[in-house]
């Protein structure tokens, strides 16, 4: 059995996918979010899962309260640390003491559109592919190895909402299949390249699905 902690900010739709994943040999022992007010807060305690608030705003800087959010989730023991939708920039400190067991999913096809505003940044950039990316955490933001991808059309039609939607759908798939991976045993990080034992079969019937909603 492997233990896990979700962070989060806001709605946690991705630490619900998860949840709902019930992923066999997951122990989801804690939720965690920077804002009180944080919506995933009630899911997760409607689901029997500990909750804990490490509100940021309480904190004089970055360093503080990174060590602060670090206690907190060290007294899970985790095995694995899965940040869904946590809006904040992490400190190196913090990135290291949870290196090779800190995953992050990001909305874009990363390495494009490292950052914020990436549904924006993509139709600005006349792309017809999309995505999302699921990822270790590296002191570098967003430029960890990359562990699964999700492709998704970008259509003619398309504003920011409308991909948006059709992105986080991609989410709720691949990340749930990074978690497993991992607590399978079955991942391992050589340079800045993840090497998933049996992947190719199980990325293609998650990706293959997306492009195909285009159609």
């Amino acid at each position: 059995m492997k233990t896990i902690v979700i962070v989060i900010s806001g709605r946690g739709s991705n630490m619900e996918a998860i949840v709902r994943a019930a992923i066999p040999g997951v122990r989801i022992a804690a939720v965690v979010s920077n804002r009180p007010q944080a919506k995933g807060l009630a899911f997760a305690a409607e689901h029997g899962i500990a909750t804990a608030v490490v509100d940021h705003t309480a904190y004089a800087d970055r360093e503080t309260f990174d060590a602060a959010l670090a206690e907190v989730i060290d007294s899970h023991s985790p095995d694995l640390v899965v940040l869904a939708g946590f809006m904040r920039v992490l400190s190196e400190g913090f990135v290291r003491r949870y290196e090779g067991r800190l995953l992050n999913i990001h909305p874009s096809l990363l390495p494009s559109f490292p950052g914020l505003h990436t549904h924006r940044r993509a139709l600005e950039a006349g792309v017809r592919i999309h995505g999302a990316t699921v990822h270790f955490v590296t002191p570098a933001l967003d430029c960890g190895p990359v562990v699964i991808q999700a492709a998704v059309p970008v259509l003619d039609d398309d504003d920011e909402e409308r991909l948006a939607a059709r992105v986080l759908a991609a989410e709720h798939r691949i990340y749930p299949q990074a978690v497993r991976w991992f607590v399978e045993g079955r991942i391992r990080v050589v340079g800045n390249r993840v090497e998933v034992l049996g992947a190719a079969q199980a990325a293609a019937a998650l990706i293959v699905p997306a492009l195909e909603s285009a159609s």
